[in-house]
C-alpha cells in the first residue's frame, strides 16, 4: 500500500468513500468492497512525509494488525520452512523434503535486512 502513486490513491480513496468507480470505457459502477492492506513501510512516517494521503490511511487503518519483522523472530524461521516446504511439496507431488542443518543455521545467521529499497510491489 505504501507504493501507491498518489493518483491511484485519489481513486482508491473514491471507491472507498462513494462506493463507486469508473472502469476504462466504462459508466460509472457502484460497488460494495472490504479491503486488506500490506506494506512493509512505516504508513505513518509516509502520511507525516506527504507521501500517503491521510485521508486514506484512516480509511484502511480500520483495524490494524501488526507482525514483527522475522529478523524480530528468528525462532520462526523452522516452523516457516517447514510450513513452507510442506506446502510445495503437496502442491507439486514431491516427496516431503527437509532442510539440511547448513541451510537451516545458514537461514538462522542471515542478517535480515530492515528495509530493500530495490522492492517493488
Amino acid at each position: 500500500m505504501g507504493e501507491l502513486s498518489p493518483s491511484v490513491q485519489v481513486k482508491l480513496l473514491r471507491v472507498l468513500q462513494e462506493g463507486e468507480y469508473e472502469p476504462i470505457g466504462g459508466d460509472t459502477q457502484r460497488t460494495d468492497v472490504r479491503v486488506v492492506a500490506a506494506t512493509n513501510r512505516d504508513i505513518r512516517a509516509e502520511v507525516a512525509a506527504g507521501r500517503f494521503r491521510e485521508d486514506l490511511f484512516y480509511r484502511l487503518n480500520v483495524i490494524a494488525i501488526t507482525a514483527p519483522p522475522l529478523r524480530a523472530r528468528r525462532e520462526d524461521v523452522p516452523l516457516l520452512c517447514d510450513h513452507f516446504l510442506g506446502v510445495y511439496c503437496s502442491k507439486n507431488a514431491r516427496k516431503r523434503l527437509d532442510v539440511s542443518r547448513e541451510a537451516m543455521q545458514a537461514l538462522l545467521d542471515y542478517t535480515w535486512r530492515e528495509t530493500c529499497a530495490s522492492w517493488k510491489m
